[in-house]
């Protein structure tokens, strides 16, 4: 049986919304409105966040800060629409590390994942996009939905699986994936293959919980190949957000992790099984890439809030407080092994055109 909240309470619970972070400032103050939408869900319960990078507090600082509020046993949600390295690796290491350290117990939960509420959630912000337009059958509608995109093939498979769910859910004449960076195929090629198809309206949403770098770049390749195709009408619907359902999807993660059923899937982790292709990292060890940039909290100085993207136009990430993600990744991470597909970045690969070893992201 779940405990009440009043019994959560008076055995010192606490929960912590792990965040990966942002440069972007809107973003980093989306992510915080969440977790105060948390907090009336969870009357008189402990709750803060922390992030990975490039933002503060910190996942220490946030477990510091339940500590000194007398929290004796903490619940960590990965606010992660799906499990990749961050979920499975990063965050699980500070975690561990700050466990052991302060003999705190941390009781870790799953990922957002496919979930019903959060494809409902989903749902309503393409709804919005086609409420707000001239009316259009959907049978003649296309709708795309873009991924953060990752080096695991898991992740990038439950996108997919949510494009499939919508499209069925509501209609529409097709439905594609593609993905913001990392993987292929990207925003932009993907894109140009699909206006082929002829439909007469293409929506594209961004399966984001936040703002940011990515979901601008998303919105400029968007604009991009539409001024090419003007035949096409191109919409581009808003990203999750704080949604009522995304906070409700939370609170099941909670009640996942009190009732001992978090359980992520295993048989298809890069990480505990032989899946097709990425066999040389089963077993990997679990660690954190985040320490060099942990708590940086410079933003950028081009677009401070509204990021255009327009700096970072191949998924490069800009250069800050001499960070940046193209470089040597020795302690964990494995090239990803379809650097050189045509639809996709050029950034992935072990080398890449003048000789430097590039990263690969998760």
């Amino acid at each position: 049986m779940i405990p009440s909240l009043s019994e959560l309470k008076a055995k010192g619970y606490g929960v912590l919304i792990c965040g990966h972070g942002s440069r972007n400032k809107l973003a980093v103050e989306e992510f915080a409105q969440l977790a105060e939408g948390l907090r009336p869900k969870l009357s008189g319960i402990p709750v803060e966040h922390g992030y990975l990078e490039f933002a503060r507090p910190i996942l220490r600082d946030a477990l510091d800060r339940l500590r000194e509020q007398g929290v004796q046993r903490v619940l960590a949600v990965p606010a992660m629409l799906f499990a990749a390295g961050h979920a499975k690796n990063d965050i699980p290491s500070v975690l561990n590390t700050y466990s052991a350290e302060w003999n705190l117990p941390i009781d870790y939960g799953r990922e957002l994942g496919v979930d019903r509420l959060m494809i409902a959630a989903a749902g309503a912000r393409i709804r919005e996009t086609l409420e707000a337009a001239p009316a259009v059958p959907l049978a003649e509608t296309l709708l795309v939905v873009v991924g953060r995109g990752s080096s695991d093939p898991d992740a990038n498979s439950n996108v997919a699986k949510v494009t499939r769910m919508l499209v069925e859910g509501f209609g529409f004449g097709w439905g594609e994936t593609v993905y913001s960076g990392v993987t292929f195929p990207l925003v932009e090629p993907g894109l140009r293959h699909l206006v082929r198809l002829g439909f007469r309206r293409i929506v594209v949403f961004p399966y984001f919980l936040f703002s940011g770098v990515l979901v601008s770049r998303i919105r400029m390749h968007t604009d991009k190949v539409a001024a090419d195709h003007p035949e096409i009408e191109f919409l581009s619907a808003p990203y999750l957000g704080d949604h009522p359902l995304v906070l409700d999807t939370f609170l099941e993660r909670l009640e996942e992790v009190l009732g001992g059923e978090a359980v992520m899937n295993c048989s298809l982790c890069k990480y505990r099984a032989q899946v097709l292709g990425f066999e040389a990292e089963v077993g990997l060890a679990q660690a954190s890439h985040h320490h060099h940039v942990e708590g940086l909290t410079e933003g950028c100085d081009l677009c401070e809030r509204e990021c255009t993207g327009a700096c970072q136009p191949d998924g490069i990430p800009i250069p800050l407080g001499g960070h940046s993600h193209a470089h040597e990744h020795s302690h964990g991470h494995h090239p990803y092994p379809h650097a050189a597909h045509p639809l996709g970045p050029s950034t992935l690969g072990p080398t890449n055109a003048a000789g430097n070893r590039n990263a690969t992201e998760s």
